[in-house]
């Protein structure tokens, strides 16, 4: 069995394109690996009402998430059992099953629980923007920096195991130059999407900010169709399903990555793998 082990911390299922490349690279190299979700997206939008009725539409996501993580080989696959927020604003953020108004402490301690049983090496998680704003993914983003350290202290949730200390947190999350190329190419598009309001000049990683730059270019194919198995949003709002087949191919190409805490070292520029250091 494997000794080094990769954990992904999300807020919905789909959230791990953002990786999928990383998941399929690493797990190639006898890397073991692990997916965490906050919610099952029970309040996405969706490409068919009658596929996905509102009433059980956590349950369809789960399934479909299962399906891709058997398409991207992920060995471990939590749900921590919140509601979807939804958007900044929505009538979903008052619902009191709401993952943005969890007890911040209830959510690291399953975090802490969950690094402690799979022992990961190198966890990743959002950003601070959390990629477009999603209060969930910002949620997360705190939630895991928090578990990452209170892990590896053996005062803090003693019920939830012995400590383990993770040696890297990274953050995920696009690059600018991919964020204003998909800006250029929807400004004249009539359509919705997740895109449309960000702040251009501060979403994404700038170049200085990247410390590892992902070349996943062989796992292109197994990248789609990880994607494809969340049928019930394959056709919704998100501007990438409608790039020009091309730009789609350079869109998932290379994944990014900034390291946030290291207990082994900086990365060098140019190593461009998340275990480096690592022994």
């Amino acid at each position: 069995m494997s000794t080094k082990r990769l954990l992904g911390v999300f807020a919905h299922p789909d959230d791990e394109g953002l990786i999928s490349g990383a998941l399929l690279k690493y797990q190639g190299l006898g890397i073991e690996t692990g997916l965490v979700y906050a919610t099952r997206g029970e309040v996405g939008e969706t490409s068919d009402s009658i596929l996905t009725a509102p009433n059980n539409l956590g349950e369809i996501r789960e399934g479909e998430m299962r399906d891709a993580a058997e398409v991207l080989q992920v060995q471990k696959l939590w749900f921590l059992g919140y509601r979807d927020s939804g958007m900044p604003g929505t009538a979903a953020n008052q619902d009191p099953e709401a993952f943005i108004n969890a007890s911040a402490a209830e959510v690291i301690g399953k975090l802490v629980g969950i690094i402690r049983e799979f022992r990961p090496q190198v966890v990743i998680t959002f950003d601070e923007s959390g990629g477009y704003g999603h209060p969930d993914h910002i949620a997360i983003y705190k939630s895991t920096i928090g578990a990452f350290h209170a892990a590896a202290d053996s005062a803090l949730y003693p019920e939830m195991g012995p400590a383990f200390s993770a040696a890297k947190l990274y953050y995920t999350s696009y690059s600018r130059r991919q964020v204003m190329m998909m800006s250029e190419w929807i400004q004249d598009q009539a359509f919705d999407n997740v895109f449309k309001n960000l702040d251009l000049e501060h979403s994404g990683f700038d170049d200085d900010q990247i410390s590892v730059l992902l070349d996943v270019e062989n796992w292109q194919l197994a990248k789609k169709q990880s994607w494809d198995m969340h049928r019930s949003e394959v056709d919704t709002v998100l501007p990438i399903i409608r790039l020009p087949r091309e730009l789609q191919r350079k869109w998932r190409s290379t994944e990014y990555f900034q390291l946030a805490t290291s207990r082994v070292g900086n990365d060098i520029t140019g190593e461009n793998n998340l275990f480096a250091h690592i022994p």
